[in-house]
């Protein structure tokens, strides 16, 4: 008897089931690679410029890795300055009773098979980590985990990490297919992580030198003063915001905010130039300040080719008894917000005139309104309350809102509340310069400029009365 005859030939519907199975098999490698594509490509878009922020690289990084093949758990570790072990560890995958089991438990510091990977910066593929002579094993409350696969992560020729996943979802050991995948995903890591470091340091740099060129405000006793500057969240961006505030002889105290059009070293050197000239002419002048942002204009066009710029001019006067007066001049800027003592927010709208350097032979105009002793008025840029997704008069109700609520503040910790709870969506940069009044008004307040120019007498303790 043929030996073959205790073997029949599949039939035709076994030969079509055992095709389905290897087509679908091969369809679903393909959808694999798909989604391997696109992931990658999320990632090159990150090396490009979108979400550059360096902890959104690392997360981005991770879960890459874990949707490519399949994974429940991932990991990043950073390697410290001298790449001897992990100075910083980011888990993902991890349940939250996973999580709440390992609080008191410290982050790898890489040792077993993650001090492997750091001692040799290969690409590690193990299919039960208990038998691997370099396993050191889990700490209590660790979940369980067979099967690991890890790369080294390189930036300029030196390790910067490593990129671990474990535990593919299916329950199968990972293959060269999958370690293929996390290799090239560690080379393209480097790249996005480099990317995002030179962009954390280049904003570093740029806010650095934008505080630069921003003052100190002075001692403007009898008033109490404080300012914010936040650079916008863009690593190119350079803004031209600025405030300044100085006492001035004819019993004032002049304020000003003011916003060069333009993101860019060419708008922070002509603010830096604008802030100079104009504090000058506050200084020597002892005019309105719709008479000083007019000669100011003028001034600029004749010897400058500076950028068009919105600014409020202020000057708190003392209008005795018992008041202070605000007068201002605005070429195209925002209302100054003002809260009274008791906590009640409004704006001081009034028809802007045009910013400067548009058209010096417009007309200027000056607006005034009291201050009663305790007030508060508040001066900003736009960048604290425009978002795209709202109008700016949202904006600016939602800005007067948070005001209120923290009108109790010491005025420095007003000041910092506004911009780091500011409804912008922050792609801008902003400044605030708040002015408080005195809780109550002194005779002696309306002598405090008189007695700071006098000659002989530069003791500023005369101008706290």
């Amino acid at each position: 008897m043929p030996e073959n005859q205790n073997s029949p030939e599949p039939s035709d519907g076994s030969r079509r089931l055992r095709l389905g199975v290897e087509l679908e098999l091969i369809a679903e490698q393909l959808r694999s690679l798909a989604r391997a594509q696109d992931r990658l490509h999320d990632l090159y878009e990150a090396v490009l410029g979108r979400d550059v922020d360096l902890p959104v690289v690392l997360r981005l990084i991770v879960d890459t890795a874990m949707e490519l093949v399949g994974a429940r758990y991932g990991a990043l570790g950073v390697l410290n300055e001298d790449g001897e072990y992990l100075a910083q560890f980011i888990p993902v995958g991890l349940s939250e009773q996973e999580r709440a089991d390992l609080t008191e438990v410290e982050l790898p510091r890489g040792r077993g098979l993650l001090g492997h990977l750091i001692a040799v910066p290969e690409s590690l593929r193990v299919d039960d980590i208990a038998a691997h002579p370099d396993s050191a094993g889990f700490p209590p409350g660790h979940p369980p985990m067979r099967t690991l696969l890890g790369a080294a992560i390189s930036t300029r020729g030196k390790i910067y990490g490593d990129l671990y996943v474990a535990e593919r979802r299916d329950g199968r050991p990972f293959d060269a297919h999958d370690e293929a995948l996390i290799v090239a995903l560690a080379g393209a890591a480097g790249l996005a992580i480099d990317d995002a470091r030179l962009y954390e340091q280049t904003r570093l740099d740029a806010e650095h030198f934008q505080r630069l060129l921003l003052p100190h405000l002075p001692d403007l006793q009898p008033f109490d003063a404080a300012a914010a500057y936040r650079p916008a969240g863009t690593p190119d961006h350079i803004g031209g915001d600025w405030y300044d505030a100085l006492l001035v002889p004819d019993h004032a105290c002049a304020a000003v905010i003011g916003d060069v059009i333009g993101h860019d070293l060419k708008a922070a050197a002509a603010m830096a130039q604008i802030r100079n000239m104009l504090r000058a002419l506050l200084y020597d002048q002892r005019t309105p300040p719709s008479t000083v942002l007019a000669r100011l204009d003028r001034v600029l066009q004749a010897i400058t080719d500076q950028p068009v710029t919105t600014v409020c001019l202020a000057r708190l006067e003392p209008s005795p008894p018992g008041t202070w007066t605000l007068r201002w001049s605005t070429a195209g800027h925002p209302p100054p917000l003002l809260l009274t003592p008791d906590s009640q927010a409004c704006y001081l709208h009034a028809d802007p005139d045009l910013p400067l350097g548009v058209d010096v032979a417009q007309p200027r105009n000056d607006h005034t309104h009291p201050m009663p002793a305790g007030s508060t008025v508040i001066f900003f840029t736009d960048g604290l309350f425009e978002h795209p997704v709202h109008s700016i008069e949202t904006g600016l109700e939602r800005l007067a809102v948070l005001a209120t609520e923290r009108a109790a503040l010491p005025l420095e910790d007003f000041v910092q509340a506004l911009a780091d709870r500011h409804p912008s969506d922050g792609h801008d940069d902003m400044a605030i310069l708040a002015l408080r009044t005195p809780p109550r008004w002194h005779r002696r307040h309306r002598f405090a400029g008189a007695v700071a120019a006098r000659p002989g007498r530069p003791d500023r303790r005369r101008l706290r009365g």
